[in-house]
C-alpha cells in the first residue's frame, strides 16, 4: 500500500500531465471559443480591465484562451504557451474579479493553478514538445 500512495514511476506523472494538459485546455477552449470569433467578425466588446484598450484586451484573452490552450493540449511549446494563460488567468482573478466572491472568481484560480503547475513541469513525454526533443 505504501509504494501505491508514494510512487514517483515516470508513466504515472507523464500521464497525469497529459490528462491535467488536455482538461485545463479543452475547458479553457470554450471560454477562448466565443472570443476568437468576436475578433474574427469584428465585434470588439470586451472589458479593459488593465488599460490596454478593449481592442487588444480582448484579442489577447483570445490568443491567450483560444490558441495557446490548442498548444497547451497538443503539448506544443507548452511552457511557452502558458505564460499568456496565467497572465490572462491573473488578470482574471485578482483584477477583473478582484471585488468578488471567492466563488465566482474561483474558475480563473482553479486554471491558474494548473498552468502554472504545467509551466514548472513541463507537458511530460506524451507531447509534440518531447518528441521534437528526440
Amino acid at each position: 500500500m505504501r509504494q501505491i500512495l508514494t510512487s514517483s514511476k515516470a508513466i504515472s506523472i507523464d500521464t497525469g500531465l497529459l490528462i491535467l494538459r488536455i482538461m485545463a485546455g479543452a475547458a479553457m477552449i470554450t471560454h477562448g471559443w466565443p472570443k476568437f470569433q468576436n475578433v474574427i467578425n469584428g465585434n470588439f466588446q470586451f472589458g479593459d480591465p488593465i488599460g490596454l484598450g478593449v481592442e487588444t484586451s480582448l484579442v489577447l484573452a483570445a490568443f491567450a484562451e483560444f490558441i495557446c490552450s490548442l498548444l497547451v493540449i497538443a503539448g506544443f511549446f507548452t511552457r511557452l504557451a502558458t505564460i499568456p494563460l496565467i497572465i490572462n488567468m491573473s488578470v482574471a482573478f485578482f483584477i477583473a474579479h478582484s471585488a468578488d466572491d471567492f466563488g465566482v472568481k474561483e474558475k480563473a484560480f482553479l486554471y491558474l493553478g494548473m498552468f502554472i503547475v504545467l509551466l514548472l513541469t513541463g507537458p511530460g513525454k506524451y507531447s509534440i514538445d518531447k518528441q521534437m526533443g528526440k
